[in-house]
């Protein structure tokens, strides 16, 4: 029973780590470089990506952490 929980939130933080992942913005300007923007002064990106960084470092530790204790037979 426990094992199955722990599948199943092992499962979910996955998901809602992969979603994370893909909510960051881009770190170069690629394409878009061409057609220079102001958009990189307004300081509110900055705390939220702060915030999201926060968010998926959580999420990673927590997809290890059932990683390992799933993997280690530790519960049954």
């Amino acid at each position: 029973m426990l094992q199955s929980i722990l599948s199943w939130l092992w499962a979910v933080t996955g998901v809602l780590l992969i979603i994370s992942v893909l909510l960051h913005s881009p770190k170069g300007d690629g394409m878009g470089g061409l057609a220079a923007s102001g958009s990189s002064m307004f300081t509110s990106a900055r705390s939220a990506e702060n915030t999201l960084n926060r968010i998926s470092w959580t999420l990673l530790a927590l997809f290890l952490g059932f990683a390992v204790v799933l993997s280690a037979g530790w519960v049954s």
